[in-house]
Formats: C-alpha cells, structure tokens, sequence
C-alpha cells in the first residue's frame, strides 16, 4: 500500500468518525409539508434551511422524528437539521421526539420561524422569549416545557391591512420580487446560526438585529 493510499483511508476513517460524532445541537426551520405549501410565508424555516443545506453540501431528505432530517458538521459541532412535518400547528411534537432521544439541553435547540412583525429580508436573534402568539414555537414551547431555546426569527411582512385574514397572509406565497429580498434574509439567517454555534450569540445579534 503506497503513502497515498494510507492518507487517503486514515482521511476516510477521519471523515466517517466525524459523521458519526454525537449530535450537539438541533436546528429546526418550521413549516409545512407539501408541494402546496412550497414559497409561503409560514416556510420561512423550511427555506433558510435549504440554504443551509446548500452551503454545507447535506441533504435534509431522511425520515425520523416525524420529520425530514439531516446531519451536518458546522465549526466544528454536529448538527441535527429538522423540518417538522407535522404541519406548523404541532411543529413541538416532532422536535420534543428528537429533544428527549438525543438529550440535547433546551439551550442547544435552535429554531427558525416566520415572523409577521418584521419586514421582509429582516431577521431577529433571540436566546429565548414567549411564543408571541405563533401556533408552531407556542407549540415548541408546550413540548419542551421551557422558552429559553435560541431562535431566529424571519420576516416575512405584516397583513395588508387589519381586516386581512391572518392565515390567508401566512400561507400566502411570497411576490416575486419579495422572494428576491426574503433569499438575502435567508443568506442572513445563515450567518447568524454559524456565529450561535460558535457561542457567539452577542455578535450574531449586533450583526443582525
């Protein structure tokens, strides 16, 4: 066996250690499942997710947890990526299976929502906080029992107008040139992750709040 074959399978045995290392944290974007649901403002979660898993080269497509998940390494700490499929309403079921099986600390458990309060392609760091009347972290917050986890918030634009059905807005798809603005929010929310995982959340919030 030559010299490089050696480096090549201590390299390969190095790499399968670091896929197969103990998931540290959860990451769970929220949404709804479905071809239906695809681009709607209560996706926010799932779509900044992609564009974690695009950047890190994984895919999210396995089924565990009521959820499709995928593992990643970032800075180092592995990573579990959930979307719930439960629908938003009962997002708390799914990421409380994962939460008890792992043993994962409510602190090491990061969500990503839509938020109607903030613009379109801003986003808000929080370490912990009340539901603010969303169904899916009012949800997340029944099944852990605790509002101290970390979460990013996305904006995604308020209703219209007062009389605007709430739902309708919600599951509402994004205007094209929205959608536009909403990726560069996404590309936002990737950084502010990258920073909590590396306990960094001081910096994440005055680069991005």
């Amino acid at each position: 066996m030559s010299i490089l074959d050696i480096f090549a399978r201590l390299e390969k045995e190095r790499m399968e250690k670091e896929v197969s290392g103990k998931v540290e944290y959860i990451v769970a974007g929220l949404g709804n499942p479905g071809k239906k649901y695809e681009n709607t403002r209560h996706n926010a979660g799932y779509m900044t997710l992609d564009k974690i898993s695009s950047k890190y080269g994984f895919g999210i497509d396995k089924v565990k947890f009521k959820s499709l998940v995928g593992e990643g390494n970032i800075g180092g700490h592995r990573v579990l990526f959930m979307k719930p499929e439960t629908y938003m309403n009962n997002s708390g079921e799914a990421l409380g299976e994962a939460v008890r099986f792992y043993k994962i600390p409510v602190e090491k458990v990061i969500v990503i929502s839509d938020d109607i309060s903030l613009p379109v392609g801003k986003i808000r760091i929080r370490r912990k906080g009340s539901h603010g009347g969303h169904n899916g972290l009012k949800s997340i917050e029944a099944h852990l029992g605790s509002n101290t986890y970390p979460r990013i918030k996305m904006g995604v634009g308020e209703k219209p107008h007062p009389d605007y059905d709430l739902a309708d807005w919600v599951l509402g798809k994004f205007s094209a040139e929205d959608k536009k603005i909403f990726d560069t929010s996404c590309e936002k929310g990737v950084g502010a992750l990258e920073l909590i995982l590396e306990n960094k959340f001081e910096e994440a919030m005055s680069k991005f709040n």
